[in-house]
């Protein structure tokens, strides 16, 4: 068997992975600005609950990240990481929609 010339795809993937991280941070950092111009307690709730989101993302990327570097032929991503990516994105989504009102 001969070994795979990668060539730029984990570089690319890596680069994407890092870029829909800022994406997310700068979507949840504005969300929760916006939930605290309010300040009740439903929206610190809110705004702890896009925190949370936040930080469930970053290590779903993380470890996408981590098995990207780790080899020149990284694994398949498992479905419950993407299922997670997916569902924090769609609920970030979700919470930024509300809390326009």
């Amino acid at each position: 068997m001969t070994d795979r010339d990668p060539g730029l795809q984990p570089e690319r993937t890596r680069l994407a992975w890092r870029r829909t991280t800022l994406s997310f941070t700068v979507a949840a950092v504005l969300a929760g600005k916006q939930a605290m111009n309010g300040a009740t307690a439903a929206d610190l709730v809110a705004a702890a609950s896009g925190l949370l989101l936040w930080v469930v993302f970053l290590r779903v990327a993380h470890r996408r990240l981590v098995d990207v570097g780790a080899s020149s032929r990284p694994s398949v991503m498992s479905p419950r990481g993407a299922l997670t990516a997916a569902a924090c994105t769609l609920a970030l989504a979700v919470f930024g929609v509300a809390i326009i009102r």
